[in-house]
């Protein structure tokens, strides 16, 4: 966050910078508006740049074997380019290296989910999925599996057929 300051204020300064030397090679045929209007053009253009190419910059650094589930796109009213070009500002993501099986209940899957955001530290979480009766539940890191497949005290949901979490923890090979 503090290098895309430094970035947005360096752009402001180096294009306002541009528009005072154009002043003057112009004779003052350009306005004085130009400096503020070049400065503040060049700050939000990198803004702008900065906030459409998080989330590949985002997953391009993720480890091998970490994959998107689920994008969240934003739109906002204050932003109005965001109506026409909406962009990824959180997404969540599986540890594919983390999925465990039962030899009991294959059908059942613990996997690690990564939850990234634009302006947040990274979080994750331990859920448990049922790939036949499309289930899922949030787990605490000392669940484990019991010796019969089945998990204590755990509060199951229904997801959709086509929930995008779901569909890559069951569709990835596991261990």
């Amino acid at each position: 966050m503090l290098l895309e300051l430094i970035a947005t204020v360096t752009a402001g300064v180096g294009a306002g910078g541009i528009a005072v030397l154009l002043r003057r090679l112009s004779g003052g045929r350009l306005g004085r508006w130009i400096v503020p209007l070049a400065a503040g053009g060049a700050m939000l253009g990198v803004t702008i740049a900065s906030e459409y190419t998080w989330y590949e910059r985002t997953r391009e650094q993720l480890p091998n074997g970490v994959v998107v589930a689920h994008t969240h796109e934003s739109q906002a009213i204050y932003r109005p380019w965001t109506w026409l070009v909406p962009y990824v500002d959180r997404f969540a993501a599986v540890d594919r290296a983390s999925i465990r099986t039962h030899p009991e209940r294959p059908e059942r899957r613990m996997v690690k989910l990564l939850f990234y955001g634009r302006w947040s530290q990274p979080r994750q979480a331990l859920v448990a999925v049922d790939c036949e009766r499309r289930l899922r539940a949030r787990l605490s890191e000392r669940v484990r599996f019991g010796p019969d497949g089945g998990l204590a005290n755990v509060e199951w949901r229904q997801v959709a057929a086509d929930d995008p979490v779901q569909r890559t923890a069951c569709s990835a090979s596991s261990g």
